[in-house]
């Protein structure tokens, strides 16, 4: 390498970063490109979305094979790897990995394995293994670093009876039971994927109901599932110790004086920013009370040539936006025309069921507009629930009574993910609930929620 000095370094090569430096790259701009690990992709793709995703299809396919018994016997094996149930991932890491490095290669970004670290604001010392160490500096930097489990202190985390989101996956076998401690995302997800999988799995949470976030009529649908499918939720719960005994299980003890054994136990408190070693400080930079980097609307950090983006600097955490983040930041921090961001963003939490939620929820639209109304439509409403029996799910929309505009649209049922792209379309284009009446739908798909739901809107305002 010859280079020293670039336009832009960008820091971690996940989905933030990847599109950050091939945004400047297609601008002429010369790029250097950070990535600490051997493959590309980061925590997204080696220890979060694609082996969680994957992990979780074939988790799909065990519980409707067990569903369908009459169909087939089945049963797993009590001593089935956890490998053999993500087969398919080393293909998908391979050509991911190919193709990140062919579209790097195509807009000539530098691409430097390395670990980085500040020197000043536009100085970056790169250690390289076996190698000898670089200097480089560059007019703007952008930290797209990703996020680190968070770990409580009483939770002695040893990544073999207690582990974190990160090793969760480095299971040799299923076990056969597992407590979840957290009531968020990652902790609704994996508890429901080993659940499927045929683990007794306990969640353990502060607060009163999992996925808090989200309106109760969606979390309710959730816990019913849960319950339904043999898991025990244990919400309001303090713990106040947590240990593996040495002998056959992890023990957790609550305030309440319950103890609660497991096989196994997970811990999903959250992630904070992946700074260490970075040595963030000679850059004048600093992480939040949250753990994370503050950015402005531009995702300049107070640092005025430093940006980041992407799970370092906080929620929504979710690739897809982490992706648009990367390219933004890029875009601003080099002075090219970026259109205003969108605000509308979908999230998608990959449970079993699927939830999906995208503009405002009931609970946010109460407190913004005078008045509102709610439409629904249940799945066992539905042709294809019924066919596919996938009766426990709902699709909800909120409506702008003075205008009939759409707000938000919230899902919870299989196929959520997908089907929620109907409803950002809606409110991007700032359309009227008619609009779901008035359009043909495939018959039977679950698509039709959208008609059912808008029907019921404007019962209501008849």
């Amino acid at each position: 390498m010859n280079k020293q000095h670039f336009d832009l370094i960008v820091i971690g090569s996940g989905p933030a970063g990847q599109k950050a430096a091939i945004q400047a790259a297609s601008q002429n701009m010369s790029v250097a490109l950070i990535e600490r690990d051997k493959g590309l992709g980061g925590s997204c793709v080696y220890r979060g979305t694609v082996p969680s995703k994957t992990l979780r299809e074939n988790a799909l396919r065990v519980n409707n094979m067990r569903l369908n018994a009459q169909l087939a016997q089945f049963k797993l094996r009590e001593d089935t790897e956890l490998e053999t149930l993500i087969d398919r991932l080393n293909t998908v890491l391979t050509k991911h990995d190919t193709y990140m490095r062919k579209q790097i290669a195509r807009t000539h970004v530098e691409l430097i394995h390395g670990r980085a670290k500040f020197i000043s604001n536009t100085q970056l010392e790169i250690t390289r293994i076996q190698q000898d160490t670089l200097t480089l500096t560059a007019n703007h930097i952008i930290i797209a670093s990703g996020s680190h489990p968070r770990t409580p202190e009483n939770i002695p985390i040893d990544h073999e009876n207690l582990l974190d989101s990160d090793s969760i996956l480095s299971m040799m076998y299923i076990p056969k039971s597992l407590t979840v401690l957290g009531g968020g995302v990652i902790a609704s997800e994996y508890a429901t994927i080993f659940q499927a999988l045929g683990t007794k799995v306990t969640m353990i949470d502060k607060y009163p109901s999992p996925l808090g976030f989200l309106d109760d009529d969606l979390t309710a649908k959730f816990t019913d599932e849960f319950d339904r499918m043999g898991g025990t939720w244990l919400g309001e719960s303090n713990i106040t110790r947590c240990e593996w005994n040495g002998i056959d299980a992890v023990e957790v003890e609550l305030s309440c004086g319950k103890i609660v054994k497991s096989e196994k136990l997970l811990c999903a408190a959250g992630r904070i920013a992946n700074v260490d070693n970075l040595c963030i400080e000679n850059a004048g930079l600093s992480l939040s009370e949250r753990g994370i980097i503050e950015v402005d609307h531009n995702l300049k950090t107070k640092i005025d040539n430093i940006y980041a983006a992407g799970d370092v600097i906080g929620p929504p955490s979710l690739a897809s936006a982490s992706m648009e983040q990367g390219r933004r930041a890029s875009c601003n921090a080099l002075g090219l025309n970026c259109s205003l961001a969108s605000t509308v963003i979908p999230s998608g939490i990959y449970s079993i069921p699927e939830l999906s939620s995208v503009g405002l929820s009931e609970t946010q639209a109460r407190k913004e507009f005078d008045h509102i109304i709610i439409g629904k439509a249940d799945f066992d409403e539905i042709a294809r629930g019924q066919i596919s029996d996938v009766t426990n799910g709902l699709l909800k929309i909120v409506v702008n009574a003075h205008d009939k505009k759409v707000l938000g649209v919230m899902i919870v049922g299989e196929g959520a993910t997908e089907l929620i792209h109907i409803g950002q379309m809606a409110i991007i284009n700032h359309a009227n609930v008619d609009m779901f009446v008035e359009t043909t739908f495939n018959f039977p798909t679950f698509a039709e929620a959208y008609r059912v739901a808008a029907l019921d809107v404007i019962h209501q305002l008849a």
